[in-house]
């Protein structure tokens, strides 16, 4: 629906209740039909002429009651708009002329405020200008009483002014609802896209580990070993922790500790047959950070145990006023490598909190590197994109 509908329909979405809020902003201008009115009412104007003056009253009065009420389409220009409002500035500008009184003076009173709501602001002012400079001839050229015409100026600008105001208004509402509209639907969108980075998160590295420890206990059990049924144990509890992750994560309550993943990367890697070795320097890590770390942890032991083939991985982690650096590598075979879905929402994490995340494949295995600098340098970097914004 174009801006001059929108406008019109004063936001509405209803037919009729949209035309109803029309008609009531637009009847209080009405009031100026008592002029040419009152020559028939108080025999001033009788016989023909008062039947001619008031057909083209009713006239006028049809067509613009067309324009404000007529029926909106929603491409670009509403249905007979144009058409409609030409047909009215004729009759505004003959009828004063033809009939030769100050009462009809007042048809450019109802021209402004149609104008003033339909038009562009720099057209609106165009057509009220040139209904003021309209009054102030016609006055002239009908020989209106001494200062008639004046106060029709003064009442002209003034209503073109205000319904001006009152469009923008109009017009800035539509838009914020449009605005709140479109934030709710990225708000909703982003939270789509979190869901699902964590479920795929959570449920590769989750999966990964059950297949592992899965044929760890087929081929204990086709060994007899005893071990077999503390490895199905195993299955079922991290089965049982991967649903709770995943409630807990649809519902937006889930809380990672780098601890805690350091703990469960080292189970995992163990049952992959990778020695795992961890060095932290430096005091512990904010909160924010923490749980940043915390899914680089996860995601990083999750392609080892997947794609690398290592038997040794070192987890590195220092934090101090230059800021954290997290550097996970393995031993693995390395070769081509492309990141998938997991590294990738891991490296959009890291940029949000304003770091940087580096990836390496090569002959001595895969390394991860994720640095956030101290959280001034954050902030400073935050304003600097804002204002290059």
């Amino acid at each position: 629906m174009s801006r001059l509908a929108r406008v019109f329909t004063f936001g509405g979405t209803d037919g009729s209740a949209s035309r109803l809020r029309r008609l009531l902003g637009m009847s209080l201008g009405l009031i100026y039909l008592f002029y040419p009115v009152s020559e028939v009412v108080d025999g001033t104007v009788s016989g023909a002429q008062a039947v001619w003056r008031m057909a083209a009253l009713a006239a006028f009065l049809t067509v613009y009651l067309g324009v404000v009420l007529g029926p909106r389409d929603h491409d670009d220009h509403p249905r007979w708009m144009f058409p409609l409002l030409g047909v009215a500035t004729a009759m505004g500008v003959i009828f004063p002329l033809l009939f030769r009184s100050g009462g009809w003076l007042t048809l450019p009173v109802f021209l402004v405020i149609v104008y003033a709501m339909g038009l562009p602001p720099r057209r609106a002012l165009i057509g009220i200008a040139a209904m003021a400079a309209l009054v102030v001839v016609q006055g002239e050229i009908i020989g209106a009483d001494d200062g008639a015409p004046w106060v029709l100026v003064l009442q002209v600008v003034t209503l073109g002014v205000l319904f001006m105001s009152v469009r923008n208004t109009r017009v800035l509402i539509v838009q914020l609802r449009q605005a709140q509209g479109e934030a709710a639907r990225l708000a909703a969108t982003e939270e789509r896209l979190r869901i699902a980075r964590d479920l795929h998160d959570l449920l590769g590295h989750s999966l990964s580990l059950i297949v592992l420890k899965s044929e760890l206990a087929r081929r204990l059990g086709e060994q007899g070993s005893p071990r077999a049924a503390a490895e199905v144990a195993d299955i079922e509890s991290v089965a049982r922790q991967a649903l709770a992750q995943v409630r807990e994560a649809v519902s937006g309550y889930r809380r990672r500790r780098l601890s805690e993943e350091i703990d469960g990367a080292r189970s995992a890697l163990a049952a992959a047959g990778v020695a795992l070795a961890v060095r932290t320097r430096g005091t512990p890590l904010p909160e924010d950070l923490d749980g940043l770390f915390a899914w680089a942890v996860r995601e990083a032991t999750t392609n080892v145990v997947r794609h690398s083939g290592a038997t040794r991985c070192e987890i590195d982690l220092s934090y101090g006023e230059e800021g954290a650096v997290l550097e996970i590598a393995d031993n693995g075979g390395g070769g081509p490598y492309e990141p998938g879905n997991g590294l990738t929402g891991l490296g959009e994490r890291v940029r949000a909190a304003g770091g940087e995340l580096e990836t390496e494949a090569g002959k001595r295995g895969f390394r991860l590197r994720a640095e956030v600098p101290p959280p001034s340098d954050r902030t400073a970097e935050m304003i600097a994109d804002r204002l290059a914004e």
